[in-house]
């Protein structure tokens, strides 16, 4: 008996439910929705917010069990990985050899350069400055000026100049100024 009653009462129930939504209008309908979702997300995260306070007031680890940073290296350390980067001096001229490969394999037209070698007495290093002409795309100069310090760490270059004759030439004239830094090689 009780089951058909609650049939009856819930289909009365609805039914009031539908008129009060439809004299409420669309606008009302659409707020009331968003409350109760509203609702749910918060009752939704509230445990989540309670898991994450827990993890929160956990003590942090002693410094005991932290992993330490190595000490920085000494004076005598950096001079010596400074030394182990130098090129060698004896391979001067094969290094220039491999500036002119990596140009012919930029596509750049690569002119007679300038060589100058020279010593730092203070540093107890000799370099050699090498000024390179070189005709080409833009985007080619620099992929040939980025590869030559990457297979060269013992590179710098100094100074970069770009000369173009018309705003439209493709071909760019460049001066690039490179100084290798070289040690004496082990007799």
């Amino acid at each position: 008996m009780g089951s058909p009653m609650n049939n009856v009462n819930l289909a009365a129930l609805a039914l009031r439910a539908r008129l009060v939504l439809t004299r409420a209008g669309a606008p009302a309908c659409i707020a009331i929705a968003l409350c109760v979702a509203g609702a749910a997300a918060w009752a939704w995260l509230l445990p989540q917010r309670a898991a994450q306070a827990q993890l929160m007031a956990r003590p942090l680890p002693t410094p005991a069990s932290l992993v330490t940073a190595p000490p920085p290296p000494s004076a005598n350390q950096n001079l010596a990985g400074f030394y182990e980067v130098l090129g060698e001096k004896r391979y001067a001229e094969q290094q220039v050899k491999v500036l002119f490969d990596l140009a012919a394999k930029n596509n750049l037209t690569l002119s007679q350069g300038e060589y100058k070698p020279g010593y730092d007495k203070a540093s107890r290093v000799s370099t050699y400055q090498i000024i390179l002409p070189v005709k080409g795309p833009y985007q080619s100069i620099w992929q040939f000026a980025m590869q030559s310090l990457r297979d060269m760490p013992f590179a710098s270059l100094d100074e970069i100049g770009f000369r173009r004759e018309a705003i439209a030439e493709t071909t760019v004239e460049a001066r690039l100024r490179f100084t290798l830094y070289l040690k004496d090689g082990e007799p």
